[in-house]
């Protein structure tokens, strides 16, 4: 419940009315991932980004724990983009195609 103005009801038949839908995770093979190389606005870092993730938050944090576990590196995983550190573009796509995810670029 986010932003919910309601306080308190004495209705008895009251409910809190989650409007938010449940997002959807799509199967690996109709994920539409793009996996880059990234050297700009990262204080000279270079980093791995793999852009387009469809589905939950928890399903994105899942899927780059297993990135970031199997590269033996650190990164984040936040709105639909994974940062892996690092330049492991080549390491990343053979890790999602074993995961069965479709041939990224």
């Amino acid at each position: 419940m986010k932003n919910s103005n309601i306080v308190y009801s004495t209705n008895p038949d009251f409910s809190f009315d989650d409007d938010e839908p449940a997002v959807e995770t799509l199967a690996p093979d109709r994920q539409p991932l793009r996996v880059s190389i990234e050297r700009h606005h990262r204080g000279g870092k270079t980093v791995t980004l793999v852009k387009g993730f469809m589905g939950s938050d928890d399903d994105l944090a899942d899927l780059g724990r297993k990135l970031k576990t199997k590269c033996g590196v650190g990164g984040s995983a936040k709105d639909g983009e994974i940062v892996i550190q690092g330049e492991l573009r080549d390491k990343v796509v053979s890790i999602l195609q074993s995961l069965g995810y479709s041939k990224t670029k």
